[in-house]
């Protein structure tokens, strides 16, 4: 029977089931705490601070499956946070000898702290795995289609044409955004470790002689960055993890806004590859994958705000603040890590349909190249009556259901223009193709 208290997904199809849901469990966080205690231990006997014996039987007794998450969350409560239960169990199982180099000189914050990152940085690898993928999808998308044409839209409205190629390109290159950022914010992510105040005080009681080099050797130990200062509430890490997080969902959001208006049925110029079915309509197809990725879209900034309001951290160690972020910044980490996998497999498996794209070109009329037109005719006219003339042709085009080009071609005095070729949508991409070649430059 499944625990009553656990989170399984049931409310957040978006992430359930995922490898970065996975990554930040409370079973990935046990194990995180459990490293960042090992690699005290480590850092502290590599420095001569700590018996050589310490290592393995602390390693030893660290294994998660001896400890009892929902116990020692149900215990949390006493002290506030998780890691004074677990510092209890873990130095009663490593045992008399070497059970007061468990912890020693650490606070509580210290470990949660690198636990966070250390969940954080393999979270984000699954994350940029994902990334990846859809990176790849949509760069053959771009190549594949950079001169299939379809409307450009701009506040809902046809606007001049633009090609699918270039679309993709851009997607992509939002992608790519996210990528470079969570790559930096990753590689910079900490260790923390200053003790009960950050002043390292308690290691240098404990036989220190430079207790400054402490947190480096810790930071080795786990694959962290180095801390120049303890950030017990200098919260710049994770202000900086949160703001990488909004901004990929945001930008995976983007892509899956366009799908979800470009596969409505009146307009079926896309759809995914495997929509989703409905409850009471047997006929459905829903696009499925997107809409889980503009939810997560629309969460992500809220999350990321609770954690930018954390960054008012009062004196060393703040009262609310700090244990503020622990929940918004695991699911931040779910959403995104969710919206990736969901991004890869849209991307992977979007169909087009570049008939109903050249189709639409064609929905007003041949007005979708007036900028153009009014380019063209300036000269040949004049500005004040080649403005006149097109309102007036566009007006008739409406009322009458008639072609813009079949209209102008009516003008005696446009009777040498190539009207066909100037109508035609197809050939007002300007630099679309230019464009997306450049941006598939990009690595």
């Amino acid at each position: 029977m499944t625990d009553p208290c656990a989170d399984t997904g049931l409310l957040g199809p978006g992430w359930a089931g995922s490898a970065a849901a996975a990554a930040t469990g409370d079973d990935a966080f046990l194990r995180a705490l459990l490293d960042a205690e090992v690699a005290l231990t480590r850092a502290q006997a590599g420095l001569g601070l700590a018996p050589a014996g310490a290592v393995p039987a602390v390693t030893r007794a660290a294994e998660a499956d001896r400890f009892d998450v929902a116990a020692l969350a149900e215990r949390a409560r006493g002290g506030g946070n998780p890691v004074i239960p677990l510092v209890a169990d873990l130095t009663g199982a490593v045992g008399e000898e070497y059970g007061p180099y468990v912890h020693r000189g650490a606070t509580s914050q210290d470990i949660l702290d690198t636990a966070m990152m250390l969940v954080a940085v393999r979270a984000l690898g699954v994350v940029l795995g994902d990334l990846a993928r859809t990176e790849a999808a949509l760069a053959r998308l771009a190549r594949e289609h950079r001169d299939t044409v379809l409307p450009g839209r701009t506040l809902t409205q046809h606007a001049v044409p633009t090609t699918f190629g270039l679309k993709a390109a851009g997607w992509r290159s939002l992608t790519l955004d996210a990528r470079d950022r969570l790559i930096r914010v990753r590689d910079s992510l900490p260790a923390q470790l200053g003790g009960a105040a950050g002043t390292l005080a308690a290691f240098a009681a404990y036989g220190a002689e430079d207790p400054t080099t402490l947190p480096a050797a810790y930071a080795t130990e786990l694959g962290l960055a180095a801390p120049l200062l303890p950030w017990h509430t200098l919260r710049t890490p994770v202000a900086d993890l949160a703001g990488c997080l909004a901004l990929t969902a945001g930008a995976l959001g983007k892509m899956a806004e366009d799908v979800l208006a470009l596969s409505r049925t009146e307009t079926g110029e896309l759809a995914e590859g495997s929509g989703g079915g409905s409850s009471a309509m047997p006929h459905k197809r829903n696009p499925v994958r997107s809409t889980l990725i503009a939810a997560a879209a629309r969460r992500a900034p809220q999350l990321a705000a609770t954690l930018y309001g954390s960054l008012a951290a009062v004196d060393e160690r703040p009262a609310g603040a700090w244990h503020a972020e622990w929940e918004p910044l695991r699911e931040l980490l779910r959403l995104t890590g969710g919206a990736a996998r969901d991004a890869a497999e849209l991307a992977e498996g979007l169909r087009l349909d570049p008939d109903a794209m050249r189709a639409h070109l064609g929905l007003t009329h041949g007005l979708i190249v007036s900028e153009r037109l009014s380019a063209e005719l300036a000269p040949l006219l004049g500005r004040s009556r080649a403005g006149q003339l097109l309102t007036e042709l566009a007006r008739r085009s409406y009322a009458e259901g008639r072609g813009l080009g079949e209209l102008l071609a009516e003008q005696e005095e446009l009777k040498d223009l190539d009207v066909a070729e100037l109508t035609d949508p197809t050939h007002y991409t300007g630099s679309a193709r230019a464009l997306t070649d450049r941006a598939l430059e990009r690595t």
